[in-house]
C-alpha cells in the first residue's frame, strides 16, 4: 500500500474561493467515480459553500468536550474504517482542541497519507511557519495557527487560488464572507488594499519558487542540460566599465516585456586578484541593478566567456546581455573577444543580445596585471612572435629574388624582437634576438650556411645587433613593466579612495566592507579577528563569505595584522607580497569601522540618556505648572473652610469639599501618570499576566469618566475570548484611551468602545467622533508631553496615551491610531487572547475559508 496523494489549494487571504475550489473538484472527481468523501469542512454558514456540500457524503465529526464547551474535530479513526479514495480536509494550519488524537490538523493528514488516502486541503499562504515574520511586519498580526512549510512544500499538488484585493473587498462587502457586525472592522483592519496587495504577492512568489523547484527537480532527474525557457531570466555581463548602466537598463526593460521577467547582473572577477574593473562603478551598477528589482551576482573565472555561460546555465536563464567590446579594430588579432565567444557557444537555447553603448570602439587600454605578469595571451603571442617571427621571416626572404642587403636584413629581425618584447616581455625578446642572430648567421652572413663569418665587420654587425636588440627588448619590457604599475596603482588608488569615501561617511558597514574585501582578492571568507591581550582567545567581530571559519591568525592562508590585538584573516589562497598594501589599507579601514559602530552603540546609548534626561526636565515643568493648579484649587478651598471671618452655609461647604476632592483626583491621576511614565522609561513595568475577560475590565475603566453613561457606548460581546494580559494595566490602558477620547468628542457624540476577536488576539476599538489627527501626527501623540495642537479643552501633561501604548506593548500587545471613517480617531488596542481560549474558526478573520 502506498503513500496517498495531497493536493492543497493555496490563497492569499480567506475569502479567495479555496473551499469553494476543494468542493467543486471533488463533484468532478465524483463524477468520474472517484469514492470522494468530506472528512472536515467548514462552511461557516455560507450559503454557497453549503449548497456544495450537497451530494456530498460527509464524515460524521467527533465531539470533544473542553472549558464546559462541546467542540466538533475530524473524526481520523472513523475516516480511516471508511477508507475512501479520496477525503476532503478543510484548513490545513488549524489547532486541534485539546483531547484530540493529534495536536494539529495536518498531522491528522499525515496519517491518512500513511494509509493510503489522497487528501485535499486549503491554506492561506498566511499561515506558512517562515513567513509569520514577514505576514507580522505586513499585517501587524502574528498568526497563531501555522503549518510548517515542509508540509505545504511535500504535497503533490500546489494549486493557488487568486482574486484581485479590490474584487475581494466587493465580496466582503456583500457579505459573502463574514457577518454584516464584523465586515466593518474587517475592512478596516486586516482586509485593507495595501495588505491583501502585499499578501496575494507573497503567494504568487511562493507559488513560483515552488513551481522553480519542480522545474529543477525535474530537469535533474532527466538530466536536462538545455535551457528551458519557462521564465524570462537575463543575465547581464558587467566588465565593470561605464556601459555597465546602459546594458542594465535595457537589460530591466527586456525583463518587463515578459512577465516574472527577472535580470541577473555578473561580473566575472580573474582568480588572480585585482582586475581592471572599477570597484566605485561596480558598486555604482550594483546599486542600480537592486534599485531595478534585479540581483548582482560576483564570480570568480579565468575564462570569462565559460564562466559567463556556466552561470548563465546554472541559474537557467534565457537571454544574455553584453555590451559591444570597446577594444579598437587592430586589437582583434588577439581574438574575437567576449561578445563573440559568448554568442557562438550560447547554443540555440540561450539568446544573446550585443548592446551598442558611447564606449564601443574607444578602446580598453592596457589590462591592470599583477606586478610585472602579463596576461596568459600575450605571453604566448610574445613568444610565437620571438621563435616563430624569425623563423617566417627567414623563408621569406629566402625566397625572395631581391637582395637586401645584410644591414636592412637586420633591421628587419630587429623589428621582430622589438614586437616579441612588446607582447611578452624581455624573455621572449631576449629569445628572439638570440634566434634572430643565429639565423642572420647561418642564411644572410658570407660564407652563407655555415657558422663562420668571414669578414669582421659582419662579426662586428651581428654584436652590435644583439647588442641593440637586447637593449631595445629591456627598455621595451622596463616601460610596459612601468605601465603596468601605473595601471595597477591607478586601480589601487580607486579602489582606495572610494574605499575611503565610504568609511569616512558612514555608509559601509563592517560586513559589506569584509565582503568587498573578499570580492576584490577573490578569496573564500575574510574575518576580522580581536582579543583584549596577548594572552586571551581570539573573538571574530565581524566575518563575510562561506569559506571555512578561521579562529586564528595562524590558521589563515591570509593575515593582516591590524595593531596589536586586531587582525584581518582570509581563506582561499595565498596573496602575492605586493597585494598586501592594499590588503593592509583594507584592514586599518575594517578597524576604523568597527570602531565607528561601537562609537554609535555608545552614541546611542547617551542619545537614550538625552532622552531620559529631556523626560525629567520635561516632568519638572509639568510638575511646576499642571501639578500646581489643582494644588491651588485644594489650597483655596481649605483655606475657605478654615476662615473664622465667613458663615459658609451647607451648600457652599460641599461645593468647596467637592472642588477639594475633583483636585485631589486630578492630582492622582496626574502623579499616576508620571509615575507610571517613569517607570516605563527605566523599564520595571513586570506584567502579572493572567487570563482576564474584557467585558469586565473595560467597565471598570470607566469610573473616572464623568457621566460613563451618556459620555460611552460599550458594544463588547460577552462570548470574547479571555485576554492574557495584566488586569490593572489593561484597566490603565483603556481609562487613558477612553478619557482621551471622551476629552475631544464634540457634545452630544459619545465614544463608542467595541470589541471583537480576530485569529489568536482581541481587539478593543475606542472610537471618536473629535477633530481627527493628521497622518504625519498619529506617531507623535504618543510621544510623553505631547498634545496635539495644544487643544485648549487638553488639560493634563500630555502622558495618557504614551501610557496607555507603554502598558499595551508591556502586556505584548499594540495600541495604534486609525482615522473614524465619517471624521474622527479610533485607537484600537489590540490584546493577545488566552491560549486556552483562543476564538473560534468561525470568528477568526485569518484563518477562514471562502465559499
Amino acid at each position: 500500500m502506498g503513500r496517498g496523494k495531497l493536493r492543497i489549494y493555496l490563497g492569499a487571504a480567506p475569502g479567495v474561493g479555496k473551499t469553494y475550489a476543494m468542493l467543486s473538484e471533488a463533484h468532478r472527481r465524483i463524477e468520474r467515480g472517484t469514492d470522494c468523501v468530506v472528512a472536515f469542512v467548514e462552511h461557516h454558514h455560507r450559503p454557497r459553500t453549503e449548497v456544495m456540500l450537497h451530494g456530498l457524503e460527509q464524515i460524521p465529526r467527533k465531539d470533544l468536550e473542553y472549558r464546559g464547551s462541546v467542540f466538533t474535530e475530524m473524526d481520523v479513526d472513523a475516516v480511516l474504517a471508511r477508507r475512501p479514495q479520496v477525503a476532503l480536509v478543510d484548513e490545513l494550519a488549524h489547532t486541534n482542541i485539546p483531547g484530540s488524537r493529534n495536536t494539529k490538523r495536518w498531522q491528522d493528514v499525515e496519517e491518512l497519507l500513511d494509509a493510503g488516502i489522497d487528501v485535499i486541503s486549503t491554506v492561506n499562504i498566511q499561515h506558512l511557519e517562515s513567513l509569520g515574520d514577514v505576514v507580522e511586519s505586513i499585517t501587524g498580526i502574528r498568526q497563531q495557527e501555522t503549518v510548517p512549510d515542509e508540509v505545504v512544500r511535500r504535497a503533490d499538488q500546489v494549486e493557488l487560488v487568486d482574486m484581485s484585493p479590490q474584487a475581494l473587498r466587493r465580496r466582503m462587502a456583500h457579505g459573502n464572507i463574514y457577518k454584516p457586525d464584523k465586515v466593518d472592522a474587517a475592512l478596516s483592519n486586516y482586509f485593507r488594499p495595501g495588505n491583501l496587495t502585499a499578501l496575494r504577492e507573497l503567494a504568487l512568489l511562493w507559488v513560483a519558487d515552488r513551481v522553480d523547484e519542480y522545474l529543477n527537480q525535474y530537469r535533474g532527474e532527466h538530466q536536462v542540460s538545455t535551457i528551458w525557457g519557462s521564465r524570462e531570466r537575463i543575465v547581464v555581463g558587467l566588465t565593470g566599465g561605464p556601459e555597465g548602466r546602459t546594458l542594465i537598463r535595457r537589460a530591466a526593460r527586456l525583463a518587463e516585456k515578459g512577465a516574472g521577467g527577472e535580470v541577473l547582473a555578473v561580473y566575472i572577477a580573474r582568480s588572480d586578484g585585482l582586475t581592471s574593473a572599477s570597484p566605485k562603478e561596480l558598486a555604482v551598477q550594483r546599486t542600480l541593478v537592486e534599485d531595478l528589482g534585479g540581483t548582482f551576482h560576483h564570480v570568480v573565472g579565468d575564462d570569462i566567456p565559460v564562466a559567463l555561460l556556466d552561470f548563465a546555465r546554472g541559474v537557467n536563464a534565457t537571454q544574455i546581455v553584453l555590451g559591444v567590446s570597446r577594444r579598437k579594430s587592430w586589437q582583434y588579432v588577439f581574438g574575437p573577444g567576449v561578445g563573440a565567444t559568448v554568442a557562438r557557444d550560447s547554443g540555440p537555447d540561450l539568446d544573446v543580445h550585443l548592446i551598442t553603448h558611447d564606449e564601443a570602439g574607444k578602446g580598453r587600454g592596457l589590462p591592470v596585471a599583477r606586478g610585472a605578469r602579463l596576461g596568459r595571451s600575450r605571453i604566448i603571442w610574445g613568444w610565437l612572435m620571438g621563435v616563430a617571427g624569425p623563423v617566417l621571416l627567414t623563408l621569406l626572404l629566402t625566397n625572395i629574388s631581391t637582395d637586401l642587403g645584410l644591414a636592412n636584413d637586420m633591421l628587419l629581425f630587429l623589428t621582430l624582437t622589438v614586437a616579441a618584447a612588446l607582447l611578452g616581455g624581455l624573455y621572449p625578446a631576449l629569445a628572439s634576438a638570440a634566434f634572430g642572430s643565429a639565423l642572420l648567421n647561418w642564411y644572410f652572413t658570407p660564407p652563407v650556411h655555415t657558422w663562420t663569418i668571414a669578414d669582421p665587420k659582419n662579426i662586428v654587425a651581428i654584436a652590435v645587433f644583439v647588442a641593440v636588440a637586447v637593449s631595445v627588448a629591456s627598455v621595451v619590457d622596463l616601460a610596459a613593466r612601468r605601465t603596468h604599475q601605473a595601471a595597477r596603482l591607478r586601480a589601487e588608488s580607486e579602489i582606495l579612495s572610494f574605499l575611503a569615501g565610504n568609511v569616512l561617511r558612514g555608509e559601509t558597514g563592517l560586513e559589506e566592507l569584509l565582503e568587498r574585501v573578499r570580492e576584490t582578492f577573490g578569496m573564500e571568507s575574510v574575518a576580522l579577528l580581536e582579543r583584549e591581550s596577548d594572552v586571551d582567545p581570539w573573538t571574530c567581530a565581524g566575518r563575510a563569505g562561506t569559506g571555512r571559519p578561521v579562529e586564528r591568525p595562524e590558521d589563515a592562508d591570509v593575515d593582516m595584522p591590524v595593531g596589536d590585538h586586531m587582525a584581518l584573516a582570509m581563506t582561499g589562497r595565498v596573496l602575492p607580497a605586493e597585494d598586501r598594501r592594499v590588503l593592509a589599507a583594507f584592514a586599518a579601514q575594517a578597524a576604523v569601522v568597527l570602531d565607528r559602530q561601537r562609537l554609535q552603540s555608545e552614541a546611542d546609548q547617551a542619545k537614550e540618556l538625552a532622552e531620559g534626561n529631556r523626560i525629567r526636565t520635561a516632568l519638572l515643568a509639568a510638575v511646576s505648572h499642571d501639578l500646581r493648579t489643582p494644588l491651588a484649587g485644594i489650597k483655596a478651598s481649605v483655606s475657605s473652610l478654615r476662615s473664622d471671618d465667613v458663615e459658609w452655609s451647607e451648600e457652599d461647604q460641599a461645593e468647596l469639599l467637592a472642588a477639594i476632592e475633583e483636585g485631589a483626583d486630578r492630582l492622582d491621576h496626574l502623579v499616576g501618570n508620571l509615575l507610571d511614565m517613569s517607570r516605563l522609561q527605566t523599564g520595571t513595568v513586570a506584567p502579572l499576566i493572567r487570563e482576564v475577560d474584557v467585558d469586565e475590565v473595560v467597565p471598570m475603566a470607566l469610573v473616572g469618566i464623568p457621566d460613563p453613561e451618556a459620555a460611552v457606548v460599550l458594544d463588547i460581546p460577552e462570548t470574547l475570548p479571555m485576554v492574557a494580559v495584566d488586569k490593572g494595566l489593561l484597566e490603565r490602558s483603556v481609562a487613558n484611551v477612553v478619557e482621551n477620547a471622551v476629552k475631544y468628542s464634540p457634545d452630544g457624540e459619545p465614544v463608542v468602545v467595541k470589541a471583537s476577536a480576530h485569529a489568536g488576539r482581541v481587539e478593543v476599538r475606542i472610537v471618536d467622533r473629535g477633530p481627527g489627527v493628521p497622518d504625519e501626527a498619529k506617531a507623535r501623540i504618543f510621544e510623553p508631553f505631547q498634545r496635539y495642537g495644544d487643544a485648549p479643552r487638553g488639560d493634563g501633561v500630555g502622558l495618557g496615551l504614551a501610557v496607555a501604548r507603554g502598558f499595551a506593548e508591556a502586556m505584548g500587545g499594540t495600541l495604534t491610531a486609525e482615522d473614524t471613517p465619517g471624521g474622527g480617531l479610533t485607537m484600537v488596542l489590540t490584546l493577545p487572547a488566552a491560549p486556552s481560549h483562543a476564538p473560534a474558526p468561525a470568528a477568526d478573520l485569518s484563518t477562514t475559508t471562502m465559499t
